[in-house]
């Protein structure tokens, strides 16, 4: 385990190190439909350095920016998908009917889960396509859809899948109830989309099978075929051995980092290449075996629960999610920094806006963490 050291960043931001693990293996994301928030004005912001650009939301999951600066932001039980401005004007996009909420199934069926609509993407040629790309549970599967807005706010058509078949699976003993579906997505600076999976923790060994989408990154072109160039013949599989892939992101060389959730022993932050294979279930963390890849950092589930990530400059920016705290990492997966600890809750996504700043999403009202009022919010944070 690499151990976090304190550094100066907005020194009122940083804090000492806080236990940062997960509820038990597999439970990390268990919870309802969102409760009640609560009531009366949200707190001030502090430190000054963080501003609350939107509040009262529902379990925001993704997040991602379009050309003129609005974020796109899914709320995953609602499966509604929101535009956010800088100044906090939010207004409802679209929301997906087929969509499976990830707290309780529809129809009073039994149990919860993880699914519901989770990541988004805009294409990286958006100004002339309109492309926006979701990433959701079914009833039967997780998918990627996309659709096109004809204008800021304005949905031109109905939602096409154009990848299926993402692996879901029951809890055995109770019914309903879903776990490790994956689901961020982003753009590589080769125009492919790239797909985090997980092997929805019921169904662990698919992770090695590199004929099933489950436990894998996927690369895919925007129409949702096998890119050109991928390791294996005709399959969109890009990496293999992942447990629940929560967070993708690229440097400026074309590097793609990725987030792992781990059972009881270790989470992870990976360096993704092609082909490779990173070993769950099998190995957990570094193993020095070389038919894996090791993790360039890892973290006791007491210390790390990692969501989204963000890649700025020199850094690497992990949203935790029992730590409650926002990790600064450097690209080699030295030097991590805990930030915002226990200031906002739960952290769900962390994106690099256009001006450089950093949006992150809360995720308090799923169940794991006594909501306070105004959650679930976006803060901004300028780095």
């Amino acid at each position: 385990m690499r151990v976090p050291r304190a550094a100066a960043f907005a020194a009122a931001l940083i804090v000492a190190m806080a236990g940062c693990g997960l509820f038990g293996p597999g439970t990390e994301e268990e919870g309802g439909i969102c409760p009640a928030p609560g009531s009366g004005a949200a707190p001030a912001d502090s430190p000054p350095t963080v501003r609350t650009i939107a509040s009262g939301l529902c379990l925001p999951w993704g997040l991602a920016f379009l050309p003129d600066g609005t974020a796109l932001v899914t709320e995953r039980d609602t499966a509604r998908l929101l535009s956010v401005t800088a100044d906090g004007r939010v207004a409802e996009v679209k929301t997906f009917a087929d969509v499976r909420p990830g707290g309780r199934p529809p129809r009073g069926d039994a149990g919860g889960g993880e699914g519901g609509l989770l990541g988004v993407a805009v294409s990286p040629n958006f100004a002339t396509d309109k492309w926006v790309y979701v990433f959701y549970a079914t009833a039967s599967d997780n998918r990627v859809a996309r659709f096109q807005l004809s204008e800021p706010g304005h949905v031109a058509g109905a939602h096409q899948p154009i990848l299926t078949g993402i692996p879901v699976a029951d809890d055995p003993k109770e019914s309903g109830f879903r776990a490790h579906h994956g689901g961020r997505m982003a753009f590589g600076p080769d125009g492919m989309l790239y797909v985090g999976t997980g092997e929805t923790y019921y169904t662990r060994a698919i992770a090695q099978d590199k004929q099933n989408l489950g436990g894998k990154i996927l690369r895919v072109t925007p129409d949702g075929k096998p890119a050109p160039g991928n390791p294996f013949p005709d399959s969109p599989v890009w990496s293999l051995g992942h447990r629940n892939v929560q967070g993708l992101a690229f440097d400026s060389k074309g590097r793609l980092y990725a987030a792992e959730l781990g059972e009881d022993r270790f989470d992870e932050l990976n360096l993704i290449e092609a082909g490779k294979n990173y070993g769950w279930p099998t190995v957990e963390g570094v193993s020095h075996d070389p038919r894996f890849v090791d993790p360039i950092a890892t973290w006791a589930p007491a210390d790390a629960s990692p969501s989204g990530i963000a890649v700025v400059g020199d850094h690497i920016y992990i949203a935790c999610l029992r730590g409650q705290r926002l990790y600064r990492v450097g690209l080699d997966g030295g030097n991590a920094e805990p930030l915002l600890v226990g200031q906002y809750g739960r952290l769900r996504a962390v994106t690099a806006a256009p001006d450089g700043s950093l949006w992150i999403t809360t995720s308090n009202r799923d169940g794991n963490n006594q909501p306070k009022p105004g959650d679930d919010r976006i803060v901004q944070v300028k780095i």
